[in-house]
């Protein structure tokens, strides 16, 4: 059994987006070149990905829409919002990076791997049911859930997304339902505009959305300190059966997009915390997707930095807690707070 792969694949280079848009292929082209680096070496193995079959698509969309992105095959140009455009190759691409979820979900499951990470595009957590927004096309972390519950049967879902910008697709995905929880860190307001605390879910799902809304300017120790307040109570009372991330790279500090100030090392640290809950609570089971993330040279790093932690999964540090303030500091206090309050008649932690 492998411990880590990497799903990737070349023709996810052939998505080619409009000149000067921040969510093109020389993100990934970097991200390919610097996880050979000597250091990285015989620590995962590469697999490539299968496509997504229509029908698995429809798990998360409808027919006309899976449709209408299908009839761009081979043209040049369709433009889909002011954000989202396709080429020639998108719809392959997307099939594809869908797909790679679905791929590492399978090697994960049938044992043949311990965690992993697609390194994808096009990316996918704005994508809604119908409609293609904010350089997305698919959902493919949410057709992935899906495809847990349908194909293996899963009952509990987490995902955790870190992308500086909220994940609405995935949110809109499974807000009425406890079999998928969704956990998102975003800034507040940002694009999409959704992910309010007070967002947790409509019946039967109410308090399985979990939004931590912030100001901007947060680094390394407030994302673990999140991690630690509020992400670790709910997942030890929801007890996951398998995590999936929608890892987002524009909360780096210098990306273009973004007004974060997360470090290569605070990505391996979260990384490592996400290891340390699978490991209590599903087997080790973790699948990482990659969404947004606009300078290229921090994202390849910070990519790098997480593979680094996924393969360093024997390590006894992630049974420790190490790399945060024990008490949360500054202006995040007062949110995770407000988050808790919202959250008590949810969850026992925070009553």
């Amino acid at each position: 059994m492998a411990d880590t792969i990497i799903i990737k694949d070349q023709r996810f280079l052939e998505h080619i987006t409009t000149s000067g848009h921040p969510e093109s292929p020389e993100r990934l082209k970097e991200i390919y070149r610097r996880i050979r680096d000597d250091d990285l070496k015989g620590t995962f193995c590469e697999v490539e990905p299968r496509e997504a079959l229509e029908e698995e698509l429809a798990f998360n969309h409808t027919a006309d829409y899976i449709a209408s992105i299908r009839s761009t095959a081979g043209k040049p140009f369709s433009s889909l919002d002011p954000d989202t455009s396709t080429s020639a190759c998108s719809w392959q691409a997307a099939i594809l990076a869908a797909g790679a979820v679905l791929t590492g979900i399978e090697m994960i499951l049938n044992g043949k791997a311990a965690n992993g990470f697609a390194l994808v595009r096009p990316p996918g957590h704005h994508a809604e049911r119908s409609r293609a927004m904010g350089f997305c096309l698919f959902n493919n972390i949410a057709i992935g859930a899906h495809y847990l519950q349908k194909q293996f049967g899963l009952q509990r879902i987490l995902i955790v997304d870190w992308d500086i910008h909220h994940g609405n697709g995935t949110q809109h995905a499974f807000y009425s339902t406890p079999a998928v929880l969704y956990f998102s860190t975003h800034q507040f307001p940002y694009y999409p505009g959704s992910g309010l605390i007070e967002e947790t879910g409509a019946g039967d799902g109410t308090g399985y959305t979990v939004n931590v809304p912030l100001s901007g300017g947060q680094g390394d120790a407030d994302y673990l300190n999140i991690f630690n307040h509020i992400l670790e109570p709910i997942v030890d009372e929801y007890k996951p059966e398998f995590i999936l991330v929608s890892a987002g790279y524009d909360i780096y500090h210098l990306d273009p997009l973004g007004t974060m100030s997360v470090t290569t090392n605070g990505f391996f640290l979260m990384t490592r915390f996400l290891q340390k809950l699978a490991r209590r609570h599903c087997q080790a089971r973790l699948l990482l997707a990659l969404e947004g993330g606009y300078h290229v040279d921090g994202i390849a790093a910070s990519v790098k930095s997480t593979i680094q932690a996924l393969a360093n999964r024997s390590d006894p540090l992630l049974d420790q807690e190490s790399g945060f303030s024990p008490e949360p500091v500054g202006d995040i206090g007062p949110v995770l707070q407000r988050v808790k309050k919202v959250h008590a008649a949810n969850w026992s932690a925070f009553r």
